[in-house]
């Protein structure tokens, strides 16, 4: 038995080393990819993640009745690697919202490399300037600026 639990602790450390090993590498590397590029702040996918979760938030704190119909003006205005050298790449971006309302707004984002679903692939996070009624951002988006 203990002999039995002696394998399976070894098996077990092996497997956790060789992930260990891979993960720096997963990490560096926006959706895998080993150079740490990041997408555009005009990526598709970036643009299309905001408009479908700011639709799903939307919908639980505003009952739906506002979207983003369109972005527009999209500017890179930083990169940064922090804290000093940390893999975590940053890169700050802004846009125009056209809303359903008619009305235009600022949008606020970011794009983190290697902050994805267990630390693989990319995280975006943003903010609609107007419309941060949980200020997770600090109130008018301050934390994503």
């Amino acid at each position: 038995m203990k002999q039995q639990h002696s394998v399976l602790i070894g098996l077990a450390l092996a497997a956790f080393a060789v992930l260990a090993a891979s993960a720096p590498s997963m990490a560096n590397g926006f959706g895998g990819r080993p150079d740490g590029v990041l997408p555009a702040c005009t990526d598709a996918k970036v643009l299309a993640s905001i408009q479908k979760r700011f639709d799903y938030a939307s919908d639980r704190l505003y009952g739906g009745e506002i979207g983003i119909e369109s972005l527009s003006r999209i500017h890179q205005h930083r990169i940064v690697r922090k804290p000093d050298n940390s893999v975590v790449l940053r890169k700050y971006c802004h846009a125009t919202a056209m809303m359903n309302d008619g009305r235009k707004r600022t949008v606020w984002y970011l794009i983190e490399d290697g902050m994805g679903f267990a630390g693989y692939g990319d995280a975006v996070e943003f903010c609609v300037s107007g419309y941060e009624r949980l200020r997770a951002y600090s109130g008018h988006c301050r934390v994503l600026r």
